[in-house]
């Protein structure tokens, strides 16, 4: 998918009176650092890169006061340990962390003034070693989840979601027909994958969620991706967006005879690939039902850069990159 259908997904505010320029788009705490699994997807090979966030200001059209601007930055998994190699910032940028809902994190930046035609940045270089994930070696023996007996934290993953309509009568009609033949747990939700792979032509335009996309007959691979989640909540299987940059894929979440549950990855667009995935991008975030840092009785699949603030005119530079080793 290219950038500019992951950025109409984002939900940019507007109305701050301020440009934005987007040149780039961009897990409760006991998921960043979970017990070392024995099942689930496998670790394989570890990539390690360097990658830069932030922000940079620049006010073009007068002075500016009260600026503040949220960048999400990558967090631990089983599968990434990130590491904080530097910090760049302005003289008078004040820079602070905040975890959102206990699976976010993101960099809180504050410029009190800014003058005419003067620049502040405040940039993170970090360290990113993420592992590809391979499909576990006996996916006969994971089993279908039962609501009453999942944790916490997953149960939210049942539940619709922002253009996730799992609550569709239309899509729960097609995700029971689809998993009605398959014998495991395992092909049931590999239908479902494939079902969708198959019914959806991949086709770049408006953000349209799982619903459009099932009565189109097209999509890009959120609309793909956020299908097959709903398809696989509507009959009882935990399921959710994972994000990174320029790109989404979907995690469904199964268990095993000891009632031990795991997250297993699928690329709904591209090259065919379930239960393991080849990507190697920071994940920036997992899940897909965020409360707006806007307006608080919104929420958003996505918690994306934000920037506002008063006076004239900044031109305002989202950075994103992955830097050369």
């Amino acid at each position: 998918m290219i950038a500019r259908g992951f950025n109409r997904c984002l939900g940019l505010p507007t109305g701050f009176a301020l440009l934005l320029w987007v040149l780039f788009p961009s897990v409760g705490a006991s998921q960043f650092r979970p017990k070392e699994q024995t099942k689930g997807p496998e670790l394989g090979e570890l990539v390690t890169q360097r990658w830069q966030a932030g922000v940079i200001v620049r006010a073009a059209g007068g002075p500016c006061t009260g600026i503040l601007a949220t960048v999400p930055l990558p967090v631990d998994w089983r599968e990434q340990q990130v590491t904080m190699l530097e910090e760049d910032f302005s003289p008078g940028v004040k820079v602070s962390y905040q975890m959102v809902e206990g699976t976010v994190k993101l960099m809180v930046v504050e410029i009190a003034h800014l003058g005419f035609r003067e620049e502040a940045k405040a940039l993170i270089t970090h360290e990113v070693r993420r592992h590809k994930l391979l499909p576990p070696k006996d996916s006969a023996s994971f089993l279908w989840p039962e609501k009453r007996k999942l944790p916490r934290d997953v149960l939210p993953y049942l539940g619709p979601s922002p253009f996730i309509e799992s609550n569709s009568p239309k899509i729960q009609a097609a995700a029971r027909q689809v998993i009605s033949e398959p014998p495991s747990a395992w092909q049931k939700v590999e239908a479902i994958y494939d079902w969708v792979r198959e019914k959806i032509r991949y086709e770049d335009g408006p953000q349209k969620g799982a619903l459009a996309a099932l009565n189109d007959g097209t999509g890009d691979c959120e609309e793909m991706t956020a299908l097959f989640i709903a398809m696989c909540r509507a009959v009882g299987v935990p399921a959710r967006t994972v994000w990174v940059p320029g790109h989404a894929y979907a995690e469904f979440y199964l268990i095993d005879g000891e009632g031990d549950g795991y997250w297993f990855p699928c690329q709904l667009s591209g090259a065919r690939e379930f239960g393991g995935i080849s990507e190697n991008r920071p994940i920036l975030q997992k899940g897909d039902n965020f409360r707006s840092l806007v307006d608080r009785r919104e929420r958003k699949r996505y918690l994306a850069e934000t920037l506002r603030g008063e006076g004239g005119r900044p031109e305002v530079e989202f950075v994103r990159r992955l830097l050369p080793q």
